[in-house]
């Protein structure tokens, strides 16, 4: 038996594959992969086992130029989403292409019911890449509340708190995230600055006129970060100016953000009164203080 896991997708591309530039138009494509013959179940049989035990690429090839009618019609389902039909149509036949390479003759379904997914997958992969500049759907609830929700609004228009709680539980999603995908599909692209021929007046300001960004700009956030640095570099010089007892309490006094002990504790640890111990805190801060004020 031959290897398959290695053979790209890309390797089963028909030589003989009917495309639109060649044919003029994306009709007579159509047209063409419709003069195709269907496969019967006993020739599909025969060229999945040849491709499968074989490696036969001549009836992967046959398997795919077969089913090419079945991607136009699935593409056609997808026309509402604003996208050439003929780029729907090569992104399916990609997945076409990958569902031929993964099907299994011994399995016992027809290559169509097995393929539809892998098509349907790649046209999905497509429509969410380009639909808008601004993606739409990232994960997996998204991308099903996009095309499920969709359609729900075609025939609903907005939908009201029973229909939202009912599409939430037949998605099993919340419903926070149906209200959020509806929200994005009644959205549009605009864009950030005004078109540089527009002189209509009358024209709504573009989002660059109203948008604020609060994000310090690049020589604030570059000043803040040196003026950081050079305090912490401070910092370090004036605890090496201190003694080791001064710089202890100071450290466990004021720069030890997990236990912050007291005055008496240290008098016992260093055996004088926490007067003293007082007095030597204050001095080592007067001392640092002198040090950053310089």
């Amino acid at each position: 038996m031959t290897d398959m896991t290695a053979t790209p997708a890309t390797a089963l591309v028909p030589n003989n594959l009917p495309v639109p530039s060649a044919l003029g138009s994306l009709d007579a494509y159509i047209g063409a992969v419709h003069q195709i013959p269907v496969l019967t179940v006993e020739e599909e049989q025969a060229l999945a086992r040849r491709f499968h035990e074989e490696g036969d690429l001549d009836a992967a090839r046959d398997l795919v130029m077969s089913h090419l009618r079945f991607v136009v019609h699935v593409a056609r389902g997808y026309n509402g989403y604003g996208l050439p039909l003929g780029d729907l149509i090569q992104e399916g036949n990609i997945g076409l292409m990958k569902a031929v390479k993964r099907f299994d003759p011994d399995v016992g379904v027809r290559l169509v019911a097995f393929a539809v997914h892998w098509i349907r997958a790649e046209m999905h992969e497509y429509i969410i890449k380009n639909w808008r500049i601004v993606k739409v759907a990232t994960t997996k609830a998204q991308r099903k509340l996009f095309f499920n929700l969709r359609r729900s609004k075609k025939r609903l228009g907005w939908l009201n708190a029973d229909e939202v709680r009912a599409v939430a539980e037949d998605l099993n999603v919340s419903e926070r995230e149906v209200l959020e995908m509806e929200s994005r599909l009644s959205g549009r692209d605009i864009g950030f600055d005004a078109p540089a021929d527009v002189d209509d007046e009358r024209a709504p300001p573009a989002p660059a006129a109203y948008l604020e960004s609060h994000v310090e700009d690049p020589s604030q956030a570059y000043e803040r970060e040196d003026s950081a640095s050079y305090q912490l570099e401070l910092l370090r010089e004036g605890l090496a100016s201190l003694d080791d007892r001064s710089r202890d309490i100071i450290e466990r006094r004021w720069l030890d953000p997990d236990s912050k002990v007291t005055l008496q504790e240290l008098a016992d640890q260093y055996g004088v009164s926490a007067e003293r111990i007082r007095q030597v805190e204050a001095n080592a801060l007067k001392k640092m203080k002198a040090l950053f004020a310089a």
